[in-house]
């Protein structure tokens, strides 16, 4: 999911003219009965109140603090929360991960459940509990040679399962085939399975976006969160910049229903969402990321990115294995370390955002 952001707000306000009275040649004549008329001087004042109220309006939607002020973060500030995807997809992203938060350059992440590396991080999770370790909930299985089936019994969730036996390779597959009642019985089974051996995950986000698919999907995730109290990568779609650009950028059915159903979700939202963007080569790519960074508004921003060892196997399973393995060396460099404290921003967790919501409270 990427994202672009505009807004546009207009306000219009009503003008008056006072009347003008006329003056005698022989005296002063006063039309006492105009002048105190009671009806004249409720018409003139109108239009001020409506002018200083319609000012008072645009002004207090000017200063509708972002997520990342509610939740106690210095206001004006960008926050950044640097998020590993597809963990557990392969050894390779495995090792990338436990480098990046055992060295201490990053500390969040999301997990794969039905893919046959995640056991093995649920298990490193448990011996580093100061790891901010989520689910990266997946409904798709978009690979070639290297796919997954669901966690959950495949008679149970039928709509969820391709010909091959695999979840479906692409979002719209799912969107087609899939009923919200299967989705939300697959995405119980991964938290479920998750906290069954052992780790109860810090937050839960959506592999492809899959949980944005639908009207009916997003109601199903905004649910599930809320039951396990485990936060979402919610968006606020509420804010029209950000709703437009899902709609147009990313192709995401952001319809009122969803709007009004994110508004009333009553844990932490992002203010806005992106990812790293690819490069012809490492500096390319490094050079964007900056660029990235100094579009961003103030608030809190998951950025999300897939870092892997590049082996001949993560060769074999994706095209994109060389975009992934200088992931794997992005917020390691020195130079990327020096630019995020030059530019000032904050970088968080979903661990610290929870604990700052539940204080909050």
């Amino acid at each position: 999911m990427k994202i672009n952001t505009k807004q546009l707000k207009n306000i219009s306000d009503s003008n008056y003219r006072p009347a003008k009275q006329l003056i005698s040649a022989i005296g002063i004549v006063f039309i006492i009965a105009f002048i105190v008329s009671p009806a004249i001087l409720s018409a003139s004042k109108p239009p001020i109140v409506a002018k200083r109220k319609s000012v008072s309006i645009a002004k207090s939607i000017q200063r509708e603090r972002s997520w990342a002020e509610k939740l106690g973060f210095p206001s004006g500030k960008r926050v950044l929360l640097l998020h590993i995807d597809d963990v557990g997809m392969c050894p390779e992203a495995n090792t990338s991960t436990y480098n990046y938060i055992e060295k201490g350059f990053l500390n969040s992440a999301a997990v794969m459940m039905p893919c046959p590396n995640a056991e093995e991080v649920i298990r490193w999770a448990k011996g580093h509990p100061k790891a901010d370790i989520g689910l990266h909930l997946t409904l798709t299985s978009e690979w070639t040679n290297h796919r997954w089936g669901p966690v959950s019994d495949p008679k149970k969730v039928p709509g969820l399962i391709d010909p091959d036996g695999k979840l479906w390779h692409e979002v719209p597959d799912v969107v087609m085939h899939a009923s919200a009642k299967e989705v939300e019985t697959e995405i119980r089974a991964q938290i479920e399975k998750s906290i069954a051996l052992g780790y109860r995950p810090t937050h839960i986000d959506t592999h492809m976006g899959t949980l944005y698919g639908s009207p009916d999907y997003v109601k199903v995730f905004l649910k599930v969160a809320e039951e396990f109290h485990i936060p979402g990568n919610i968006i606020n779609v509420a804010n029209p910049q950000i709703a437009a650009n899902f709609k147009k950028a990313a192709g995401y059915p952001i319809t009122e229903e969803v709007i009004s159903s994110i508004r009333n979700y009553k844990m932490p939202k992002l203010d806005n969402f992106t990812s790293v963007g690819p490069g012809e080569t490492y500096e390319i790519k490094r050079n964007n990321f900056f660029a990235l960074v100094k579009t961003l508004k103030e608030g809190l921003t998951e950025i999300i990115f897939h870092p892997s060892v590049p082996t001949e196997n993560l060769k074999s399973i994706t095209g994109t294995w060389k975009q992934r393995g200088w992931e794997g060396d992005l917020f390691a460099d020195p130079v990327v370390i020096k630019f995020l404290k030059t530019e000032g921003v904050i970088i968080t967790d979903w661990k610290e955002v929870m604990a700052r919501f539940e204080k909050k409270k």
